[in-house]
């Protein structure tokens, strides 16, 4: 009997090693909410598009570009810090991949609203208002020539700081200037927004205050804000 029971805690034990061997290091999580769960600010068609199709790519494409390299076990963060080593497939996949997920986290049912506590203090003290800071946000990305992302960011002074990169790039890759850690973006690519808002970039960042997850963004400050100290 008892050789028995250990045959079997053996073969758990194998069956679960195995498992852990075979999921990756990067995964591809899922969608927070439902694709209708946005409507009527991002609507359905769009956010079925730009998860399944274009994130997806993006995930595909960067396991493919690391695959056999020690990338496939390093952090995202650590990726970013080191990015200007890599070739730009892994700059782009990579960026794509990553800017993705924390876009749709970034937003919720319901969303939307005024930020409070330490959060909202320090938009307050640093833009003069929120009023301020979602114009000079809107700004950002308005003018974002092209492809690419707006950012709010805890700069490695620990301050806010509101910041535009193109294409797939973000803040914690050190091929751009500002450098920081981001706790707000949003994707002004025109797959983001063209299906419901054509050209009129201006009305997409408008209706995304209205999606904004305060709560997760509170979470990032308060993260970046603890390794400063």
């Amino acid at each position: 009997m008892k050789k028995l029971v250990l045959f079997f805690l053996v073969l758990i034990s194998i069956q679960f090693s195995l498992k852990a061997q075979q999921e990756p290091f990067h995964k591809f999580a899922p969608l927070p909410y439902a694709y209708d769960a946005l409507e009527p600010y991002i609507d359905k068609m769009t956010m079925e598009i730009h998860y399944d199709k274009h994130h997806r790519a993006y995930y595909t494409n960067f396991i493919a570009a690391i695959k056999g390299t020690e990338l496939e076990n390093t952090p995202m963060e650590t990726i970013f810090a080191n990015m200007s080593s890599y070739a730009p497939a892994v700059r782009n996949t990579g960026g794509g991949y990553w800017n993705h997920e924390m876009f749709w986290n970034c937003m919720k049912p319901n969303g939307g609203g005024v930020p409070a506590g330490k959060l909202g203090d320090a938009i307050k003290s640093t833009f003069g208002s929120f009023d301020e800071f979602k114009k000079q946000f809107a700004e950002a990305g308005v003018k974002r020539f092209g492809s690419g992302w707006v950012w709010l960011t805890v700069n490695e002074a620990g301050k806010l700081i509101i910041n535009s990169t193109a294409n797939q790039d973000n803040p914690l890759m050190n091929t751009e200037t500002l450098r920081g850690v981001p706790v707000l973006c949003l994707d002004v690519w025109e797959h983001a927004y063209y299906l419901k808002y054509q050209n009129k970039r201006g009305d997409y960042i408008n209706a995304f205050w209205n999606v904004v997850n305060w709560d997760f963004v509170q979470s990032g400050y308060d993260k970046a804000i603890a390794r400063k100290q």
